[in-house]
């Protein structure tokens, strides 16, 4: 049985990538004798529809089933209609998760544990944009990308560079405020917002150390 892996590295030992739809590679492996086919995930520089199409490329390679960190409800729903199993939340080494999985540890779902566009920084009011008449009382992305070149630069946007391939972005936007909302109110959505990036970047830093390590040796 063949299942695919969000992967930062192309060996079962390297870590999981968080993210399914822009994951540096994902590894097809036959958990009957683990061996493993490594593929570049060529949706990684797509502006929309990375989930989709990475979706659809696994269950072009027959995955009975996906293991992963984060997944969008658009992901979802392609790897729903072609039968293939989701495991989301995973983290650490591929070959532990497999195993995980291979014991019956790990519980399949058919829910998106994060919203459209993840790591893009499109992300406004739980996903939607909002209307015209409320005041975006902040906004703020940041992106760590892998481009053609090497550099950092700061502007209206914090951003960096590094090597190999095109870039990956993550990060959130805050949501738009409302008159509704009271100070107290705004300054906690404010923290959990900026708590939530701080995450997002700490997983990008493990994935960017994780290739880094692996490049040297």
């Amino acid at each position: 049985m063949l299942v695919a892996v969000s992967s930062t590295g192309k060996n079962l030992s390297d870590q999981i990538d968080p993210r399914f739809g822009r994951c540096a590679y994902f590894l097809i492996i036959d958990i009957d004798n683990m061996e493993f086919q490594v593929f570049d995930n060529e949706s990684i520089a797509l502006g929309g529809g990375a989930g989709i199409q990475s979706a659809q490329f696994i269950a072009s390679k027959d995955a009975h089933a996906v293991i992963t960190g984060n997944c969008g409800p658009n992901a979802v729903r392609t790897l729903q209609a072609a039968g293939v199993e989701l495991v989301v939340g995973q983290a650490g080494s591929i070959e532990e998760a497999v195993e995980r999985y291979k014991a019956g540890h790990l519980k399949t779902t058919t829910e998106a544990n994060v919203a459209d566009h993840h790591g893009m920084g499109g992300e406004s009011n739980g996903g939607k944009s909002p209307s015209p008449d409320t005041n975006v009382a902040m906004e703020q992305n940041f992106s760590v990308g892998r481009g053609g070149g090497g550099g950092m630069g700061r502007g209206s946007r914090c951003g960096g560079g590094m090597g190999r391939g095109m870039g990956r972005a993550g990060g959130t936007i805050p949501r738009a405020a409302s008159s509704n909302d009271n100070p107290a109110t705004l300054e906690n959505n404010e923290k959990k917002e900026l708590m939530e990036q701080i995450k997002a970047l700490k997983d990008q830093l493990n994935s960017i150390t994780t290739r880094i390590e692996s490049l040297g040796n």
